[in-house]
């Protein structure tokens, strides 16, 4: 009878173990999306994610401020750029996946690229968003290239988040730079000023005030258009015909992270094709990383895209990253529109 009694309360000991596993986990992609990794981790693992929800510069900030004393295990999400600076800095420990050889080539150069202290789970373009009865109404032409937004025509009619808080700002600095050159790129976006009427602080901003009719074209990553869209909004995308950059979405876990086993398993979930298809599920339309993935329709076509060879390695360095920024706030936020 004892040992009946201590082998159930040894087994209700291990039940509550498992269910206070918890991983800490920093989630920069949109909050709906978060809530459900939380929820269906929880469920079908027993292990309990405690979430915080913060952009990629805020996630980078905060992990530098704890870096004696890390308080997250995983950061999930966000522009690659911020998490390359934490692998750069020595935030980010590194973890060589055996899921790697599934994953697309762009994602696992990503890995590498950082010596394995981070990985891409998700990519997506950079174009051009615009509200097509706005346009209409105004008389302007859809934009098509880079060239087509320098149009006087549209003066005060588009929108850019400003790339001092923005990974999708910085992107397009950094995608135009190596289209043109520095000064060319430079004189562009002088250019480009003259007919932004604001410069918002997230990178989703833009397009959101398109889809509402109070801006007729926005510089974003176009898979932030068709959820605008799913909610009535009249919005439609185009990537430049010229060439574009793209974002690599990535995930890395934190040097002296209390949970790394938890941290570990929580990765290696997340770079499974059914953990990578609650993005589209969550009205989220960016490429997953994983090639088994299956694609919702409204997933841009990488295919038809013209991209430019992006230097991740390069844009994604903390020196250059600033140099770039500092450049755009003496160069061109200071002018006048």
């Amino acid at each position: 009878m004892k040992s009946k009694i201590f082998t159930a309360a040894a087994l209700l000991g291990l039940s509550a173990a498992a269910s206070a596993q918890t991983v800490n986990v920093i989630c920069s992609v949109q909050a709906e999306w978060c809530n459900v990794i939380s929820t269906v981790y929880a469920r079908t693992t027993g292990v309990r994610i405690n979430m915080s929800l913060k952009g990629s510069g805020e996630a980078l900030a905060q992990l530098i401020a704890e870096k004696d004393n890390p308080k997250t295990d995983v950061w999930f999400g966000g522009t690659g750029d911020p998490h390359l600076q934490a692998a750069e800095q020595g935030l980010t420990l590194e973890y060589k996946s055996p899921t790697l050889s599934q994953l697309h080539p762009w994602a696992q150069q990503q890995a590498k690229q950082s010596g394995y202290k981070t990985v891409g789970i998700y990519s997506g373009p950079l174009g051009f968003g615009y509200n097509p009865e706005l346009l209409a109404k105004k008389k302007l032409p859809v934009p098509k290239t880079w060239g087509d937004l320098l149009k006087p025509e549209y003066k005060g009619d588009i929108q850019v988040a400003n790339p001092a808080s923005s990974g999708t700002a910085y992107t397009m600095i950094a995608t135009l730079v190596q289209m043109m050159g520095e000064d060319k790129a430079f004189d562009y976006l002088k250019a480009l000023h003259k007919n932004v009427g604001q410069y918002t602080r997230s990178g989703t901003g833009p397009i959101k005030a398109v889809a509402r009719g109070e801006t007729a074209v926005s510089i974003s990553f176009v898979h932030d258009g068709p959820g605008e869209k799913m909610q009535g909004f009249p919005v439609e995308t185009i990537t430049p015909s010229d060439g574009t950059g793209a974002e690599i979405g990535s995930m890395s876990i934190i040097k002296g992270a209390r949970n790394l086993e938890a941290a570990k398993k929580f990765y290696e979930w997340a770079l499974t094709p059914g953990a990578q298809e609650l993005g589209a599920a969550n009205k989220q339309f960016q490429l997953p990383s994983n090639v088994n993935a299956k694609l919702d329709p409204r997933i841009p076509d990488f295919k038809k895209i013209k991209f430019i060879d992006y230097d991740y390695a390069k844009y994604g360095a903390s020196a250059e990253r600033r140099r770039l920024i500092a450049r755009w706030e003496k160069d061109v936020n200071s002018l006048p529109r």
